[in-house]
């Protein structure tokens, strides 16, 4: 059973996207909602695994390290401005959409194990990655007309 590799693929990324969560929050301070929004996302994920820790102790992981790369290749530090910003949510919204297509490769084995606590699981927590992903596409949409047109960086 390859379930272990994608529960370790889940864990790896969740780790990853509430640590750049963080990393994102730190590097803009000085937008606030962005900061305090990123701070209660990845507390959110932070969550998110801490539901999915029993049916790791159940199923066992393996440890994947592609989240961990897509992080280190987006996240080398958090880019200054509005532009910057921009920049930020997008590689979150791409690191978001990973988890999320995570989710539901997960959420079909559950299924098709009929593990009903692992289903319960993956409910919740897609309903979380996808509350992520829409913030992520609003802030962008929001931020994009100033700081690809007003703003001069």
């Amino acid at each position: 059973m390859h379930l272990a590799t994608y529960l370790g693929l889940l864990q790896t990324s969740l780790r990853t996207l509430a640590g750049a969560f963080r990393e994102v929050a730190s590097g803009h301070g000085d937008e606030p909602d962005v900061r305090r929004t990123c701070e209660v996302l990845a507390s959110r994920i932070d969550g998110q695994a801490e539901k999915l820790a029993p049916v790791v102790d159940r199923y066992g992981e393996h440890r994947e390290a592609e989240p961990e790369r897509l992080h280190a290749a987006e996240f080398e530090q958090t880019r200054t401005g509005g532009v910057g910003l921009l920049r930020d949510l997008q590689d979150l919204y791409a690191l978001s959409s990973f988890t999320d297509i995570t989710w539901t490769v997960v959420g079909q084995a559950a299924q098709g194990l009929r593990d009903q606590e692992l289903i319960d699981v993956v409910n919740a927590c897609e309903q979380d990655t996808a509350r992520q992903l829409a913030w992520l596409k609003t802030r962008i949409k929001q931020g994009a007309p100033q700081a690809l047109i007003a703003a001069r960086d």
